[in-house]
């Protein structure tokens, strides 16, 4: 396909939604490819936890996590602003694997699928005719369907003027920063540190690394300076724990990663004929842990729903239904609870006294954290 310029598939987004969804159209025949403007592997802002009902759909892909020494992790603590901690277990428990390697291992086996990967920024997507045309550095490309799953925010939502992309409905403006450490973590724990207006995780990845991602809101780092450093040590450094994560870390990054207008606002699933699929579509905060499991998850979903098109089972007007009706009836709630806890964290009063109910309700928590899981699909 090194000249195709007309395809079944055109996804735009190589991230882990993009990538899955990729893999499985090539699986089922179709001719598909896949814009990413980076070249991999590259490094994302991430939290690098994957819930377990994610595991069989990665094997069914081709792609073993325990190949790569992927710690299973199946506790919780969360502390809270003044470092106090409180346990709970994982029910489901996950395993930790970060980006680098999982996105570029899918890459390859997206390339070994026959997956046409086009390094390059997508400009534009036009539909007309029942065929999309999507704009790449003056080329143009063809397509009976397109996926995007371009992330957070990208240039096509300012484009077509999503209604997140406007600060009125997008509210706060949420920062998050990233950084690979060599820390003494225990393998089978994810950590959350509350802290003023944010909240930092950490869990251990593979070789022996871990991973320390945190969430935090604009505002806050301009009120630093728009210094990271400052920011950390003083206002994450005023939670004991995490004082001792970052004066004693090895850090693996000359500088952290950093991604910056993140909204938690609902988006629309369907965009200009478009299926959408991972934080595209929705972004659940990260404190639930589960948003790369809700992008595999998602493109099972539109890959079937593609299928289903494509080999003139439905219509056009009845695949974007059924996607809407199916992606609502498995992540709507999901996301939900997700932006209602997160009303509860990064706050000295609100979160010592939810996490004191948790803890004094074991039933209750278990079935909260249940809630911001899934089911092995």
């Amino acid at each position: 396909m090194a000249d195709k310029t007309e395809f079944d598939v055109a996804i735009i987004g190589g991230g882990l939604a993009g990538l899955c969804l990729a893999i499985q159209c090539a699986q089922r025949g179709f001719s598909t490819v896949l814009f990413e403007k980076e070249k991999y592997p590259f490094h994302k802002v991430c939290g690098e936890y994957i819930s377990m009902e994610s595991y069989p759909f990665l094997q069914s892909l081709g792609l073993n996590p325990e190949a790569y020494n992927a710690p299973k992790i199946d506790r919780l603590t969360i502390t809270d602003v003044k470092g106090k901690g409180y346990h709970f277990n994982l029910p489901l428990g996950g395993f930790g694997i970060s980006r680098f390697t999982l996105d570029n291992e899918l890459y390859q086996i997206a390339l070994a699928q026959g997956v046409k990967v086009v390094h390059t920024k997508v400009s534009d997507v036009v539909f007309k005719e029942e065929r999309f045309s999507i704009q790449h550095n003056g080329h143009a490309s063809t397509a009976r369907v397109v996926a995007g799953s371009f992330g957070k925010r990208s240039n096509l939502d300012i484009k077509w003027s999503r209604p997140f992309t406007t600060k009125k409905a997008a509210g706060k403006n949420y920062v998050g920063i990233k950084y690979h450490v060599r820390y003494p973590h225990p393998k089978d724990r994810i950590t959350l540190h509350n802290f003023s207006d944010g909240y930092c995780g950490i869990s251990a990845i593979e070789d022996e690394k871990c991973c320390v991602c945190y969430l935090t809101t604009a505002a806050q780092l301009q009120a630093a300076g728009n210094s990271i450093s400052h920011l950390q040590k003083n206002i994450l450094g005023k939670n004991p724990q995490l004082e001792q994560i970052f004066s004693t870390s090895e850090f693996l990054y000359t500088e952290p990663l950093a991604i910056s207008q993140i909204s938690f606002a609902p988006k629309s699933v369907i965009e200009n004929h478009m299926l959408m699929v991972g934080d595209a579509a929705g972004l659940i905060t990260p404190l639930c842990g589960n948003g790369m499991s809700m992008a595999m998850h998602a493109s099972k979903i539109c890959s079937e729903t593609f299928a289903a098109f494509l080999q003139a089972k439905i219509s056009r007007g009845q695949m974007e239904e059924q996607y809407v009706k199916r992606w609502k009836q498995v992540f709507a709630s999901r996301l939900w609870i997700g932006r209602k806890v997160q009303q509860f964290f990064g706050h000295p009063i609100t979160t010592r006294m939810f996490l004191q109910t948790m803890h004094g309700f074991p039933s209750a928590a278990k079935a909260l954290i249940k809630s911001t899981h899934g089911k092995p699909f």
